[in-house]
């Protein structure tokens, strides 16, 4: 298999589906470009990000759209084209700006096939780029996955890898559902084995990245890679463990976990988002009522802390939950018996 980029492999799929099906169309701020020096020609590098490149001199501007610096209207465009047949891909440009588009995502296009009674469709993509690390302070380094999530009717998708990145776009611009698709900023550079031609990874169906017998860990999204860093020094202390890569958090593979808490007994869950209201603490809340008589010991939840991303290179770096976080918090749990 080849290797690429995580934006490397969000790039191929938007140039294949859109290939594919004459009904994609991505919309959002400079997908497309800027006027490049003094020709005023379009540079089609695809936005500060590149996952959009070169989509413009392959479909022209009716396909790829730049629009005005207006959240709700990125978002408006791409909900009311895809509920009258299209399949819009909305980006916006950072998670934090998600909350000028909630009407058109939580009210609108989340709703209406409820509202229809099922007549109504709206397969809409938004791409949302999110997550610290990149030094761009708090208000461009936040997650807000954790509120999407908690809205009836959307799907959320977080990939932790490039073949993942590939599989579950695919999935999510087929989808006849609205998806919010999560990309993590610092994850744009990393490089993996990507599945040639045709890959769809199923909605709901985490992965089993390692297997152990004494803890289960929990992660989603750039987390995965933290947890898979902690891996090594706790084999060495011989702690071993099942590490399940969630994939999507909506729908949530809620028997991937069970099985596994079953086989261990113990969990340590791990979240980029601030503690209060989380993934983390809502997937604690779900094995606390459903895997309760399983648990040898406290669930433990390994998050940001419950304040803004901090701007300062070394306070972000204490602020993201790390590999040393993790080793500590499940060597936490492995000490009951």
């Amino acid at each position: 298999m080849p290797v690429i980029t995580y934006r490397e492999a969000l790039n191929e799929v938007l140039h294949s589906e859109m290939a594919r099906d004459p009904g994609v169309f991505v919309c959002g701020e400079d997908v497309s470009g800027g006027a490049g020096g003094t020709s005023g020609e379009r540079e089609a590098s695809g936005g500060i990000f590149g996952v959009t490149a070169g989509l413009l001199p392959k479909f022209g501007e009716d396909r790829v759209i730049d629009t005005p610096i207006s959240e709700n209207t990125i978002v408006g465009l791409a909900v009311g084209a895809s509920l009258a047949g299209k399949r819009g891909v909305a980006e916006i440009m950072f998670a934090d700006f998600l909350g000028l588009a909630l009407d058109q995502t939580m009210n609108q296009a989340a709703k209406f096939r409820y509202m229809s009674g099922g007549r109504a469709t709206c397969p809409v993509v938004i791409r949302v780029p999110y997550g610290a690390g990149m030094n761009m302070a708090a208000q461009h380094s936040q997650t807000m996955y954790q509120i999407i999530t908690s809205v009836p009717g959307l799907k959320v998708a977080m990939p932790s890898n490039p073949a993942d990145a590939k599989g579950l776009l695919t999935t999510a611009i087929r989808d006849d559902d609205p998806v919010v698709f999560f990309e993590h900023k610092a994850m744009y550079g990393r490089k993996g084995e990507v599945p040639e031609g045709d890959h769809a990874v199923p909605f709901g169906q985490a992965a089993l990245l390692n297997e152990g017998d004494d803890v289960t860990i929990i992660a989603m999204g750039r987390m995965v890679t933290f947890a898979e860093k902690a891996l090594p020094g706790l084999a060495e202390a011989g702690i071993s463990c099942d590490l399940l890569d969630l994939r999507t958090i909506s729908p949530l593979d809620e028997d991937a976990i069970l099985d596994s808490v079953e086989k261990t007994g113990r969990v340590v869950i791990v979240d980029e988002c601030p503690p209060r209201c989380s993934v983390a603490s809502d997937i604690a809340g779900f094995i606390a009522s459903h895997g309760f008589s399983s648990l040898k010991a406290p669930v433990q939840q390994v998050t940001a802390p419950h304040a803004p991303v901090p701007f300062s290179k070394g306070l972000e770096r204490a602020y993201v939950p790390g590999p040393a976080h993790i080793d500590t918090a499940v060597r936490t749990v492995a000490a009951y018996r």
